[in-house]
């Protein structure tokens, strides 16, 4: 049986459990390096549940920040979320972003651009919408290396089933390598590109805790895990307990790795 790739983005409510509460720990160490001035205006690109958007508006001290999406369920459910006045939500594509040249002072991408089908395309538009003299930047996960509850889950899954291979993340995506991702801001024009990991902390109260979201079916792993009959399903998991460190009080410790990269409009 051929495994099946499903990369659903839809339902804030499944993905904020999933990574969406890792990826908030990452935003924090991300705008902290990218040290951009106070009362400036931010694009989020790919803002799904406005993650991101909410760090920027806490921590950057932003005039305004747009967040835009594809998926209007993550578009509803940022706008639900996220409150502040200084912040608007939108649908929009990545490819063409529907702004001016030099509108934003600061253009940045959390764990999305692995994901845009024309990831050049993609940086090159954050460039143009950017003025000159400001940021362009984002981060992806290092699904190869040490975003460990995934790195985990793909191991365990391709060990049960070799068709799985071609639907690992880390292997699916190249660009979350340090010279890759660097290489794809030098080829937007960008000067002074930097790459650097930043590594959180991801704790999980118990087993359940780190297996449920991936019964969500929102991404690529939890969509592989959702397709799975539940006799496979269930290997999967017991093969994944096997291989997890659990403490003493049934705590779990592992580590997300990512890959961020700052550069700057010419």
């Amino acid at each position: 049986m051929a495994a099946e790739r499903t990369d659903a983005w839809a339902s804030g409510d499944a993905y904020e459990p999933y990574v969406g509460r890792w990826s908030r720990l990452v935003a924090r160490e991300f705008l902290n390096w990218l040290g951009a001035p106070a009362n400036g205006e931010w694009l989020d690109v790919g803002c799904g549940t406005g993650a991101l958007c909410e760090v920027i508006l806490h921590t950057a001290s932003p005039r305004r920040v747009i967040g835009v999406d594809p998926s209007q369920g993550f578009v509803s459910f940022a706008r639900h979320k996220v409150k502040d006045q200084r912040a608007t939500f939108r649908m929009g594509d990545a490819r063409t972003l529907p702004f001016p040249d030099g509108s934003f002072d600061a253009a940045v991408a959390g764990l999305v651009i692995n994901f845009i089908p024309d990831q050049g395309k993609a940086v090159s538009e954050m460039r143009r919408v950017t003025c000159p003299g400001g940021i362009v930047a984002g981060y992806v996960w290092d699904y190869a290396g040490d975003m460990q509850m995934m790195r985990l889950f793909w191991d365990a899954a391709v060990a049960l089933d070799p068709a799985a291979l071609p639907l690992d993340e880390g292997r699916r995506f190249p660009v979350c390598h340090p010279e890759r991702l660097a290489a794809l801001f030098r080829g937007a024009g960008l000067d002074r590109v930097q790459v650097r990991a930043i590594d959180v902390p991801t704790i999980f109260e118990n087993f359940d805790d780190y297996w449920s979201p991936f019964l969500g079916g929102q991404a690529p792993a939890p969509g592989y895990c959702m397709s799975l009959p539940e006799d496979r399903r269930t290997a999967l998991r017991e093969r994944i307990r096997e291989n997890l460190p659990v403490g003493n009080d049934g705590t779990i410790h592992l580590v997300a790795r990512a890959w961020a990269v700052r550069s700057f409009h010419p």
